[in-house]
């Protein structure tokens, strides 16, 4: 199982539902794919009971025989100092090399990509970064308010994503430039983060063929990579399924109107 993006930390991220996810599986090995705690935008102010729980339930997966392998990403950066780091069942890694059922898959984060998050450019994206987290909470509130009004959610990050061209330019660049490496390495699969664009596909050029597959993310698509057997997967979280299992008696969502009213 994979999962990446998950953003601990900011008002995006969607921790109730993903520990109603993880509690709903038992998978031999668990890769999280960059980006699970977000040290770009952490503040002491805001890191809810429900985002210290995420992190309980991988250790206690962890604990139960779950190999966990946590993978770097360019929002937890600062844990590459501890790559190579093996406790347990737990490892740091920047990046790897799986072998499954005979096929080897490389899965790394994908920020390596992104020109973005070097130099100068890395800070103009850690305030981009506070922005973004700015818009979801006000988005939450605007949907709070649909709600009310008996009105469907919206998405204002994916409006904004879907309508700026460079933005699908740089996902279809990216994909491309994560298969044709995988291809010349000879990989029969790459898995990536990073891009918040969960897909499967299979990618040929003149050199060869490559499965390519990234994981989503857990603020807005919240999704994950699952393989049984022999088959990849995306899973999407379906809220009415997991509101009859887990009841939600105050929804995070409450939590972030109350920061906006106050």
């Amino acid at each position: 199982m994979v999962i990446s993006d998950v953003h601990l930390g900011t008002y995006g991220c969607h921790a109730k539902e993903l520990l109603h996810y993880l509690k709903t599986v038992n998978p031999k090995t668990l890769v999280l794919n960059g980006d699970i705690i977000d040290m770009w935008n952490f503040s002491k102010s805001y890191f809810p009971a429900a985002h210290m729980e995420v992190l309980r339930h991988i250790m206690k997966m962890a604990s139960l025989g779950t190999r966990v392998i946590y993978i770097t990403g360019n929002h937890d950066e600062m844990l590459r100092k501890y790559t190579d780091l093996i406790l347990g069942n737990l490892e740091i890694v920047d990046k790897l090399l799986l072998t499954i059922d005979g096929k080897s898959a490389w899965i790394f984060h994908g920020d390596v990509f992104d020109s973005s998050t070097k130099g100068y450019a890395k800070l103009l994206a850690k305030l981009g970064g506070k922005g973004y987290d700015w818009l979801i909470l006000i988005n939450r509130f605007v949907n709070w308010v649909l709600q009310l009004l008996g009105k469907d959610k919206m998405s204002f990050s994916k409006k904004v994503k879907d309508g700026v061209k460079k933005a699908v330019a740089f996902v279809s660049n990216f994909e491309s430039t994560a298969a044709e490496i995988a291809i010349e390495k000879k990989y029969d699969y790459v898995v990536c983060g990073h891009i918040h664009m969960p897909q499967i596909k299979d990618v040929v050029t003149d050199k060869g063929k490559v499965t390519y597959l990234n994981s989503g993310d857990w603020v807005e698509n919240l999704t994950a990579l699952e393989y049984d057997q022999g088959k990849w997967e995306i899973f999407s979280y379906d809220k009415n399924y997991f509101d009859l299992i887990y009841p939600i008696d105050a929804p995070e969502d409450q939590d972030i109107v109350k920061k906006i009213l106050a």
